[in-house]
């Protein structure tokens, strides 16, 4: 079994609808083949682009949460110590969270978020 922490970049693209490359690796979380641990930033990261970018109402927002709510995922804060070293090196305090995260739980980050993936090459890598 693998074991991940994956960011909105991923995510995000499972709840509508997913498809390439995020689509396997939903397949594999659904089977069990995977664990992902995901700071709790996550869950506000996805339900902002959902409602501003997608602009999706009330009822589909509701819906997103209890989706959300049901996804076997592990949630762990990440030290802020961490946060702020990555903070130090140019990323947002939001995407410093996973690699954050990915550090301190010693698990590899998968993202779509270029930036990190610049200055976070030991810790993150592209699906």
């Amino acid at each position: 079994m693998r074991h991940l922490v994956l960011d909105a970049s991923i995510v995000g693209p499972w709840l509508w609808p997913a498809t390439g490359p995020q689509a396997h690796l939903l397949a594999e979380f659904e089977t069990g083949q995977l664990t992902v641990t995901v700071p709790g930033l996550l869950f506000l990261e996805v339900l902002n682009v959902a409602g501003r970018q997608r602009r999706w109402n009330a009822e589909l927002l509701l819906e997103l949460v209890d989706r959300l709510e049901r996804m076997r995922f592990e949630v762990l804060e990440p030290e802020l110590v961490g946060v702020a070293r990555w903070v130090g090196r140019g990323l947002t305090a939001y995407d410093a969270s996973y690699v954050a995260l990915a550090e301190q739980a010693r698990i590899p980050l998968l993202t779509m978020q270029r930036e990190i993936l610049e200055l976070a090459p030991g810790v993150a890598a592209p699906l």
